[in-house]
């Protein structure tokens, strides 16, 4: 079992979840059960699946539920494409959001291939 508190991708992650939040703040309000709640929920998808696989009995199962978080960090990314497509963030926010996102991504599959050589 690991601490997912010590996991550096989560850690990140955590800190991601507060800025998408507050980018999508400024969404217009015909969104907010739309976009918003999609990009928010696919955010917050990531560090709780980190945190959830790390109770798992087994590194394979943990992996699996890091896989899933990887694919939540894409879902999210691309929304966030859309969210500038349609002018509701800037290219500043959008470049922010993506390196960050990217910088997620390769901590958690740095994290599964020591997951995958301890098993």
């Amino acid at each position: 079992m690991h601490n997912f508190k010590n996991i550096i991708a989560w850690q990140k992650v955590r800190m991601l979840v507060k800025e998408i939040y507050l980018m999508t703040k400024k969404f217009p309000k015909e969104e907010l059960y739309e976009l918003t709640s999609q990009v928010r929920r696919a955010v917050v998808s990531v560090p709780s699946n980190i945190a959830e696989g790390s109770g798992r009995g087994s590194s394979k199962e943990f992996s699996r539920f890091l896989d899933i978080a990887i694919g939540s960090s894409f879902e999210m990314e691309t929304q966030m494409i859309l969210s500038f497509d349609l002018n509701y963030i800037t290219e500043e926010e959008l470049a922010s959001v993506t390196e960050k996102t990217s910088e997620v991504q390769k901590l958690i599959y740095g994290f599964q291939k020591t997951l995958k050589t301890n098993e």
